[in-house]
């Protein structure tokens, strides 16, 4: 569960002092990740709606247009499907694009060519083609932006054979995981939250590279195991330190990949814990949660002392109503809730 982290040498072994770490907001460690790829490969680009003299809808490529120009910073038309596909011709042609969706609601209206191209060209050709595409969208609730902007579509695309499903939930991540999606020959969904873009956090100065395949424990313990990913990160912390209050030792587990997942990491948890709660804002009929259940059952049935909980969505298209979209989407009370459903009160 160590998230698969590469870090500088310690200072000490060149004599210097420690860097010091960094406090930036999520939104920052994207805009820093995309301008690092952008300087240190001439193959890489970015093209999506808005991206380049608007700054990108959420404010993640401000400036950058102006410090590369337009040939690398490209708008496109209000066309998912035709400027994927050009996302996708170009990784093929040895290019380096960063394909900017602006919510997962519009990727919809690119699935043909994710799913029917980009997923599986590297196997319908035999591996002579490889898809080096790396798509970013937004996703989830939580801004007031109703239906066609608000929803959690990631576990769809982890059901997809031939994508890599990733979910940054730290700036840390966010910082570092383009890197890891650039490098692989393979295609690469991004799935940043809307909400955690004006979240802030201590960027590890020390860390240089994450993979795209390994879980990690952000808080140990030993009751219950929360297994969550992007936005339901902080709200499971926040839950972990209110059960504390209670004598109550939640582990924490972020995800990271929802395709491929880590479930090795997860196994040891529950089976140290006994019991486990999976948060997932994406709704709760045919979810990532549901997987992760039923891999649970088949890999760790008898490591269980408690049924499986699930905290998802409401099944509902996510309102506008700011009172009925924080009733929608799972909240911290309802974590709380869960785990002390199947976790025997202190005494």
């Amino acid at each position: 569960g160590g998230g698969g982290e590469r870090r500088a040498p310690p200072p000490g072994a060149a004599g210097g002092a420690a860097p010091a770490s960094t406090r930036i907001t999520y939104r920052e460690a994207c805009r820093q990740a995309i301008r690092a790829a952008l300087i240190a490969d001439p193959r890489s680009f970015v093209m999506g709606e808005d991206v380049g003299k608007y700054g990108g809808c959420y404010a993640v490529t401000k400036g950058l247009l102006e410090e590369f120009g337009p040939t690398r910073i490209v708008d496109t038309p209000l066309a998912e499907n035709g400027f994927t596909g050009i996302g996708i011709g170009a990784a093929i042609a040895g290019l380096r694009p960063i394909v900017e969706i602006m919510t997962c609601n519009f990727s919809l209206l690119a699935l043909d060519q994710i799913m029917n191209n980009a997923a599986t060209l590297p196997h319908m050709t035999g591996g002579q083609f490889a898809v080096p595409l790396v798509l970013r969208m937004a996703t989830g609730g939580g801004r007031q932006l109703a239906a066609q902007h608000s929803h959690s579509l990631e576990g769809w695309f982890a059901h997809i054979p031939g994508l890599k499903v990733a979910v940054p939930a730290t700036v840390d991540d966010a910082r570092h995981m383009l890197a890891a999606a650039l490098a692989d020959p393979n295609p690469v969904l991004i799935f940043e939250h809307i909400v955690l873009y004006n979240a802030e956090g201590e960027l590890d100065p020390a860390l240089t590279a994450v993979d795209l395949e390994h879980a990690k424990v952000r808080r140990a313990g030993r009751d219950v195991t929360l297994v969550t990913y992007g936005n339901g990160l902080p709200k499971c912390l926040a839950a972990a330190d209110a059960l504390a209050r209670d004598g109550i030792e939640a582990e924490v587990i972020d995800l990271r990949m929802l395709r491929p997942l880590d479930m090795p990491t997860v196994v040891e948890s529950v089976a140290r814990t006994r019991r486990v709660v999976i948060v997932d804002e994406g709704w709760k009929s045919g979810s990532i949660s549901a997987e992760i259940a039923a891999r649970l059952a088949e890999e760790a049935l008898y490591e269980l002392d408690a049924p499986i909980r699930r905290v998802c969505s409401r099944e509902v298209p996510v309102p506008y109503a700011v009172h009925l979209e924080e009733a929608a989407l799972p909240g911290i009370d309802d974590i709380v809730a869960a785990v002390r459903a199947i976790v025997p009160a202190r005494r």
